[in-house]
């Protein structure tokens, strides 16, 4: 047998075919390969760091107060001898509200009063006393000199002895006019001390009638006419006899939570509604205590409020949102795209190779949508939205935009 023709014939093409089913089974264990691989790489849904308004606003109870609220005491123990406001009476300041009788202030006031005419008496005898002795002064020395003037003309003439007596005479006399002046600044000072304590006895009486301190409404009435009241400079405990609101402006009262406290200041703006009466306004914030409540943890926060008509009540509640902070071109990410550790906030920003990095972030402002990124990462780059725990620093990943973020962006 001719095996080198039964081998071309029948051998070779059965090796061809081998050899190209060998080829073809390769290929496609090849593609399957690298299909698998792509299939392994997961899908992450990401959002674009970009810039945009962001805004913090707190909606929080608040209570009106009065401008101004006082409970007048008599600076005098006293009993009431008229009392001429009820409450809800309107006052104007300096207005007189109750009336004090303290016969023994009366009395008092009367000696003073005495004591300081007394004394002006004494200052015009003393004052013509010094005029007497002045002119006593003048007599005798206009003696002494033509004494001197005539023992100089003719010497001998004139005894010594009578020489020194009128000289004497003449220093007694001056030194008189000197007691007299003196007696005379004495009884001024005197009469300063009368004067004082009449000025002393007059004010109390002036504290006998309780005026009103400022433009107001009387809200309370602890006292009726009769009633005897204790000095409120002396006795801690003592009864008010009337309590007197300034209700023209207003006071709104807020309490800001400690974790926002930080970011209030005057000017920021109020928006206010008033569900007892339906009023609507805006306003702005003017002063806060500067430092937190002990008890509540809040700072307080007041916002003046004009109520020239008195349509609003002290004690009446309002539901104030404050927009406390803001930016027009703050840096944003979604709130899902922020991983709170306990060593910090963090974000998966997956750069242009898809490759996952894990950035410390650090967060300022936080809307229910965003959250205002202040350093860590830059405009245009991506992070991953959701699922973080999906995914690793290192890892490869399909970058995809977020759903989340497609319709924030059609919106916008």
């Amino acid at each position: 047998m001719d095996w080198s023709w039964w081998t071309r014939r029948c051998v070779l093409p059965c090796l061809c075919v081998a050899c190209l089913a060998g080829i073809v089974s390769g290929c496609r264990k090849e593609e399957g390969k690298s299909e698998a691989a792509a299939a392994v790489v997961p899908r992450a849904a990401v959002a674009t760091v970009k810039r945009g308004p962001v805004a913090k606003n707190l909606t929080v109870a608040g209570e009106f107060i009065p401008f101004q609220e006082v409970e007048l005491h008599a600076k005098v123990a006293g009993f009431i001898r008229r009392i001429n406001v009820d409450i809800g009476d309107k006052v104007r300041t300096g207005q007189v509200l109750a009336t004090l009788e303290v016969p023994e202030l009366t009395a008092q006031v009367t000696g003073a009063e005495a004591g300081v005419r007394h004394s002006q008496e004494e200052i015009l005898l003393a004052k013509s006393q010094v005029a007497r002795a002045e002119a006593d002064h003048n007599s005798l020395h206009m003696a002494a000199e033509r004494l001197k003037q005539a023992a100089a003309a003719r010497p001998g003439m004139i005894a010594q002895q009578e020489l020194d007596d009128a000289e004497a005479k003449d220093a007694a006399s001056e030194a008189q006019v000197a007691v007299a002046k003196s007696t005379v600044a004495a009884q001024q000072q005197q009469m300063d001390v009368a004067k004082a304590e009449q000025l002393h006895y007059s004010s109390l009486a002036d504290y006998s009638r309780i005026t009103a301190p400022f433009d107001g409404i009387v809200t309370w009435r602890y006292a009726d006419t009769g009633a005897l009241i204790q000095a409120g400079t002396s006795n801690a405990g003592s009864m008010p006899v009337v309590k007197v609101a300034e209700v023209k402006i207003l006071r709104l009262r807020i309490p800001v939570p400690e974790s926002l406290a930080g970011y209030v200041s005057d000017g920021d703006a109020a928006d206010v509604h008033v569900q007892a009466t339906g009023d609507h306004f805006t306003g702005k914030v003017v002063r806060t205590t500067g430092a937190l409540d002990r008890e509540t943890r809040s700072l307080q926060v007041e916002v003046d409020v004009p109520n020239a008509k008195s349509s609003l009540t002290p004690g009446m509640y309002a539901d104030v949102m404050l927009t406390i902070a803001g930016s027009l071109h703050a840096l944003t990410v979604p709130v899902d795209a922020v991983d709170r550790e306990t060593s910090g906030a963090s974000v998966l920003v997956v750069n242009g190779s898809g490759v996952v990095e894990r950035r410390a972030v650090r967060v300022g402002l936080e809307t229910p949508e965003t959250v205002q990124i202040l350093d860590g990462v830059r405009e245009g780059e991506h992070v991953v939205v959701g699922n973080l725990s999906s995914f690793t620093p290192g890892q490869h990943v399909d970058a995809q935009p977020s759903v989340m973020a497609v319709v924030a962006g059609k919106e916008e």
